[in-house]
């Protein structure tokens, strides 16, 4: 778009939907008002040096004003002509990186050689989408709120807080890096207050959510009673290989690299759950044991939860999967289970059992594990198969 600039048509300026948008000035060859969705505007000037076409940052406006923008870049097509314009100043685009060209470089060269969930990371920096193409230094701490308040308003508060942590840890980078002086985000509060979830499934819900994912068919509902058996994280079953598993000895080896905690874990594997591996088809080639590909392991599990919730009761309390966690290391307690062992059964770093203990406790406690998977597992099928849902009197 060609006009000639005025204060008042650049203050008229409507922010970009979408992808940034320039406005070139008719006075002044070659300056450009470019200007993104967060509504920032910033002078350049697109010129010819020495044969290549290069864009050179002028100044955000109003800091810099039209007069100031018209002057600087008159000056520095005078200083080019002369042959007076130093290599050093005819950097291509000389505007900081856009928030998506950062965080693309913030995951491959930060989040994936040091973090375990950096699909994760990406995708939570991910709802800052709209401020995609703004400069990383034009960004504004009512620009991330506004996001964070988006995100609270959809009813989703926790998630919130963890766009804010994620961006202010892409933040810390920049700095580092040296891309921005101050973090816009610096010192600013999670939207929301956490309170630290206590969810225990109740039997009736632990029969009535195994009952849902029957009607899943391959690999969801296997997955489900896996995970409802296991008490193990939902990623580190979702992702199970067939080669981490001897079915002969019954036993599942989670290799450090991908246990949440980064230590290696065995999960003795009751009847049931060989019962249920076994029945299980494998993909030629694949070694991953729930998959609809082959070639990566099942994902979608909020499409899955929400239809295990349309076939549960309506009064259901909000459930999660991370709740099967909390419910197994629950129903092991009741039943007599050890709490040692139920830490180790969970790969749980509680401080009761550490350091080098630790280290080879896990394989002394295999059969006090074993044992407890089989009273839990047993509960379970007890659930299940009863009318009300109720665990029997012994096992209270």
């Amino acid at each position: 778009m060609k006009q000639t600039l005025t204060t008042k048509s650049i203050d008229a300026l409507k922010p970009a939907e979408g992808k940034r948008y320039e406005v070139r000035d008719i006075k002044t060859p070659g300056l450009q008002l470019r200007v993104s969705n967060t509504g920032a505007k910033i002078f350049c000037l697109s010129i010819r040096v020495e044969g290549q076409r290069r864009r050179i940052r002028i100044g955000p406006y109003p800091i810099v004003s039209l007069a100031d923008a018209r002057r600087r870049a008159t000056e520095i097509a005078r200083d080019i002509e002369l042959g007076m314009f130093g290599h050093e100043q005819t950097q291509q685009d000389a505007t900081a990186p856009t928030l998506s060209e950062t965080i693309s470089l913030f995951i491959d060269r930060y989040a994936k050689p040091n973090t375990k969930d950096w699909k994760g990371s990406r995708s939570i920096l991910g709802k800052f989408a709209s401020l995609g193409d703004t400069p990383i230094d034009m960004i504004r701490r009512k620009d991330v709120v506004a996001v964070l308040d988006g995100i609270v308003e959809r009813g989703t508060p926790t998630r919130a807080n963890r766009a804010l942590a994620a961006f202010k840890k892409l933040m810390n980078w920049c700095i580092d890096r040296g891309d921005i002086e101050t973090s816009p985000v610096a010192s600013l509060r999670p939207p929301t207050r956490e309170v630290a979830r206590d969810r225990v499934l109740e039997g009736a819900e632990i029969a009535a959510l195994w009952k849902a994912a029957d009607a899943e068919g391959f690999p969801f509902a296997h997955f489900v009673h896996m995970l409802m058996l296991t008490g193990q994280r939902r990623g580190e079953v979702a992702a199970m290989r067939w080669s981490e598993i001897d079915l002969d000895d019954a036993i599942w080896t989670l290799p450090a690299q991908r246990s949440k905690n980064g230590r290696l874990h065995i999960v003795p594997l009751t009847d049931a759950m060989v019962a249920i591996l076994k029945s299980l088809p494998r993909f030629i080639g694949s070694d991953f044991v729930f998959t609809t590909t082959g070639v990566t392991p099942i994902s979608g599990f909020g499409r899955l939860k929400k239809r295990l919730d349309d076939a549960l009761p309506e009064a259901t309390e909000d459930w999660r999967f991370h709740d099967f966690r909390r419910t197994a290391s629950t129903g092991m307690a009741k039943v007599g289970v050890l709490p040692h062992v139920i830490d180790a059964v969970t790969n749980h770093k509680s401080g009761i059992v550490s350091g080098v203990a630790a280290t080879y406790n896990r394989y002394s406690y295999l059969e006090e594990k074993r044992d407890a998977l089989a009273r839990w597992g047993e509960t379970v099928s007890t659930l299940v198969k009863s009318n009300d849902g109720k665990l029997a009197t012994a096992q209270r």
